[in-house]
């Protein structure tokens, strides 16, 4: 099921528990063919530190606005129209391709890391959807056996939409349009979960935002089973003040988070945040995802784990680019 991305965060750290992450749809960008210029992700080595770091520039830039502080129905009201503005978001995410570096820290009972495992993938449109291409490990190209794998992985993709029957055909529009409709319905689930505070308003990437507090709403009814999560999360919510978009979201755990079929439990303090930028002065796409996990999967054992996840070199994609299956792509070299 796709979430807005940002409102993913509160998926994101129970889904880290179960497996591998699946980072989240993220994108690329030039126009076509020029670049564009764009501030570098950050990549963190400690999430901690990256925190603290973020938090105390936020002290620097930040300032009251009481007497224009917005009530708690104007927040909620404008909770919605960013949520809506991302899902109008994610419909711009096809319209790009990009690259995607994925660092993840596992911890010692001490807490210091024991050991780290680093990827990057090209994310590419194959057939109007973005499919995932391993193109190095911990810093190295892959080996030509580990190539030859990614290539025969894709090609099997390609082969599938490219024999795609009218019938398997709609029966994926009707299920990515019941998940849109999933997704409404779960962005009108979070305004009603939370009591909703203006902080005040920060400077993020140059630009002012609305900071917003989000504590959970006692007495709130989910009426589907991803909002049963929200009363576990406490939320800092930055929204930019001209377009109305997602700039950041910082979602803890205050409570214990059983999920999954495997029953995977996120403890207290358990911690993602989400960033977005503004892209080719047209869409808001993700900037870094950072998440600081401490779980239990099942009677088995303890998962203490720090990942972060950048998206850089954003480029439009081209749809008179012609895509060629792998074999003949192959042959023409």
């Amino acid at each position: 099921m796709h979430f807005c991305r940002p409102l993913n965060a509160l998926l994101l750290v129970c889904s880290f528990a179960m497996a591998q992450p699946a980072p989240p749809p993220a994108t690329a960008v030039r126009s076509a063919g020029a670049a564009v210029a764009q501030e570098p992700a950050s990549s963190p080595a400690d999430f901690q530190a990256e925190t603290s770091q973020a938090e105390a520039s936020q002290r620097e830039t930040s300032f009251p606005e009481k007497e224009n502080a917005l009530s708690a129905d104007q927040i909620r009201a404008l909770i919605q129209r960013a949520a809506e503005n991302d899902l109008a978001n994610e419909k711009k995410l096809l319209n790009y391709t990009y690259f995607q570096d994925t660092a993840e820290r596992r911890m010692d009972s001490k807490g210091q890391v024991k050991s780290t495992e680093t990827k990057s993938y090209e994310v590419m449109i194959l057939y109007g959807s973005h499919v995932e291409r391993l193109v190095a490990k911990d810093g190295k190209p892959l080996s030509a056996k580990e190539a030859a794998e990614e290539d025969k992985r894709i090609q099997k993709i390609v082969d599938k939409r490219k024999n795609e029957t009218p019938q398997q055909a709609e029966k994926r529009v009707r299920q990515e349009e019941k998940d849109r409709e999933e997704t409404r319905q779960f962005v009108r689930e979070v305004g009603d979960a939370y009591n909703f505070r203006q902080v005040g308003v920060e400077s993020l990437q140059g630009r002012a935002a609305y900071v917003i507090d989000a504590e959970p709403r006692p007495g709130f009814e989910p009426h589907s089973k991803e909002a049963k999560l929200l009363p576990k999360f406490r939320c800092r919510i930055w929204i930019d003040k001209a377009e109305e978009q997602w700039v950041k979201v910082d979602a803890e755990a205050i409570d214990t988070v059983s999920y999954g079929l495997f029953l995977a439990r996120v403890h207290k303090g358990s911690r993602v945040v989400v960033q977005q930028t503004r892209v080719n002065d047209e869409v808001w796409l993700p900037r870094q995802v950072s998440v600081k996990i401490d779980a239990r999967v099942a009677l088995l054992k303890n998962v203490d784990v720090a990942a972060d996840v950048t998206y850089r070199d954003y480029r439009k994609f081209r749809s008179e680019i012609k895509i060629m299956p792998i074999d003949d792509t192959q042959s023409q070299r």
